[in-house]
């Protein structure tokens, strides 16, 4: 905002010292400088001639000005301009000359030698207030919501809701429409608005907590202008600072933004204290952030009854936004707005990271392509809430079709044909002079069905205002002939009976019916299964094979191990009586199965007093009786021999 500040001082050397201390105020206007008492009233009136709004927000009273004394023209001026806020310079800054000046009507006393803060903080100071009144008398611009700029506090119902991002665009869409946007980190703990748009600055909120005069010079080196013309006020990098800024400060901080900026957005994150809290209370619009699934919409819920129990602000006063909103999921917005008990922005953000992806991990979230749905939908709701101008639609892209949400449908084939030619699909829909009603599960249901009624085609409306469903056949009823003799439309649904029709009268898809696009979204990952599926079956083949193969070679060490005992045992048995060799290998390979004994190697013999008897297997592979391993699996045991005394 530009304040416009008419200088009124008789002196020429006063004039010139003035005159270089306002050319150096920011956003300030100096004009003309009136010699008079009577040239100052004749200016003055010659503006309001024109409109309230023409007035100058300032004027600078210098207490040597004449004829009328200081005093009385601020008093005239309070009388006949209102609108206008006065500051007096005076040598004289005693209480009993301040109370003069008040009750005159003055918005400040400044002393000489003037000062650049102490000036830059009386004509702020007098600038907001001449806003005030003219709000108040309905001259003022439109921009305007408060004692200053519009605030915006965005807050989140819990982690990861799109919080930052939400403030940010909020913030890019203001500074787009034209206006004096400005863009407060209070996330102090973890704030990543300095991510999201590129920013390395050492200038933080933390560096302003401590300040108890926030002049114009110290908020300028404390905000950083962005490429995009966005200022901005970051988060502290160092976490812990984040517990200097308390309330007074936030409030100070918020009160000063809002006095040099048309339009400013506080990211106030997910986490509540001191600073963030004072920074809702303060705003204009607070804009609570959620997702539509049960965590986030009891977190919203939790955060509305905070606010309400501290008196920071009650929930009629909040406006609940949907992030990543679907129309497949089962929490719609009007059920969330029951739930948390305020308000829901009619523009609901869809789920599409895929747009934001590239953006946000270069660092550079302005450069978010316009056709993405979800900046369009980030900027409606600025629109929305008053902090940008509404968007136009676009004409066409490169293709020279309309974007999405601003495109009509094409119409339909009796259009082409010369007939009257009604549109079909989504554009059938938003040319109804009737506004359809909802539904308990967020759905629309015609006007001119009630519940239960039926539609066309035979299909009804449930009760619950939400799906269309099979008209009963009467029993005993049958098709009619049309239908049984193949007079069905072609594209009709061939469901059998039962099947829950998804297609609504008026042609559009009701809530279980997939788009298109969907479907062959779907239909190809079915085919990508497919084929990953295919590659992974050698793989899976080997591995299973390789157990297998290990199973078989347990088992071989296992055959030779008992075969070896058996003819060991054997031989000592034989050796009283018969051959015990020729008992031990017959032994032996009575314990082997055929695949292993063909290839086996027995050998029985005698050391010392003991019996030994070594088995070499071959392990089949895979199969046994197919093939053999280049290895054999050797197995070994022994038995003492009787005595004759025993």
């Amino acid at each position: 905002m530009v304040t416009r500040i008419l200088p009124a001082v008789s002196d020429p050397d006063a004039t010139r010292v003035l005159a270089t201390l306002l050319s150096q105020l920011p956003d300030s206007e100096p004009l003309a400088t009136a010699t008079d008492s009577t040239q100052l009233l004749n200016t003055l009136a010659h503006a309001a001639a024109e409109s309230v709004a023409d007035l100058p927000e300032a004027v600078v009273v210098h207490e040597l000005i004449g004829p009328v004394p200081a005093l009385e023209l601020i008093r005239e001026i309070a009388l006949r301009f209102p609108a206008v806020g006065v500051i007096l310079l005076t040598r004289d800054t005693s209480p009993a000359l301040y109370s003069a000046a008040m009750d005159a009507g003055a918005r400040g006393v400044v002393g000489l030698p003037v000062g650049y803060d102490e000036l830059a903080i009386r004509v702020a100071a007098a600038a907001s207030w001449a806003m005030g009144v003219r709000r108040h008398l309905g001259a003022a611009p439109e921009t305007f919501g408060g004692p200053g700029g519009t605030v915006l506090a965005v807050t989140g119902a819990k982690g990861g809701v799109g919080c930052t991002l939400t403030a940010v665009q909020l913030a890019l869409a203001a500074r787009a429409s034209g206006r004096n946007a400005a863009l407060i980190d209070m996330n102090l703990q973890s704030g990543d608005v300095a991510s999201f748009l590129d920013v390395q600055f050492r200038r933080s909120v933390a560096d302003l907590a401590g300040i108890t005069d926030l002049t114009p010079r110290v908020l300028e080196d404390a905000v950083y202008t962005h490429d995009t013309g966005l200022a901005l006020l970051l988060a502290p990098g160092e976490g812990e600072r984040g517990e200097e800024v308390d309330d007074r400060a936030a409030r100070q901080i918020v009160g000063a933004m809002r006095a040099r900026y048309e339009v400013v957005i506080i990211d106030c994150g997910t986490q509540m204290h001191a600073a963030n809290a004072a920074a809702v209370e303060l705003a204009d619009r607070a804009i609570l952030l959620t997702t539509p699934d049960v965590l986030s919409v009891r977190a919203a819920k939790r955060m509305v009854r905070l606010w309400d129990r501290l008196q920071i602000r009650k929930a009629e006063e909040t406006v609940t936004t949907v992030n990543r909103a679907s129309r497949h999921t089962e929490i719609q917005p009007a059920l969330i707005a029951r739930i948390v008990g305020t308000p829901v922005a009619r523009a609901t953000i869809p789920a599409n990271f895929k747009e934001l992806h590239t953006a946000l991990d270069a660092g550079r979230i302005q450069d978010l392509d316009h056709r993405s749905t979800v900046k369009q939908a980030l900027w409606s709701l600025a629109a929305e809430l008053g902090a940008a101008a509404p968007l136009e639609s676009p004409k066409g892209g490169k293709d020279g079709k309309g974007s999405r949400h601003a495109r009509q449908d094409k119409p339909g084939k009796a259009g082409k044909s010369g007939k009257s030619g009604k549109p079909s699909g989504r554009s059938a829909k938003s040319l109804k002079p009737s506004k359809p009603a909802q539904g308990i599960d967020g759905g629309t249901r015609p006007a001119a069905l009630p519940p239960g009624g039926s539609g066309a085609g035979g299909r009804q409306w449930d009760d619950r205002g939400s799906v269309y469903l099979p008209a009963r056949r009467p029993s005993g009823s049958r098709p009619s002939a049309g239908r049984a003799s193949g007079s069905r439309k072609p594209g009709a649904d061939t469901a059998g009976a039962g099947t829950t029709r998804t297609a609504r009268p008026d042609g559009q898809p009701g809530p279980g019916a997939l788009p298109d696009r969907l479907r062959r979204a779907l239909r190809d990952d079915r085919g990508a299964l497919t084929v990953e599926f295919a590659g992974m079956v050698p793989i899976i083949a080997v591995v299973l094979a390789l157990l297998w193969q290990c199973v078989l070679i347990g088992y071989t060490f296992t055959l030779a191990g008992n075969a070896a005992d058996e003819g060991a045992r054997a031989a000592t048995s034989a050796a009283a009586y018969g051959d015990p060799g020729a008992a031990c290998e017959s032994a032996a390979r009575e314990h082997l199965p055929s695949a292993w004994d063909s290839a086996a190697r027995i050998n029985c013999y005698v050391s010392g007093n003991v019996w030994k008897a070594d088995v070499d297997l071959a392990t089949p592979v895979l199969f046994p009786g197919a093939a053999n391993l280049p290895f054999t699996v050797h197995g070994s045991a022994g038995a003492a021999l009787e005595s004759e005394g025993d």
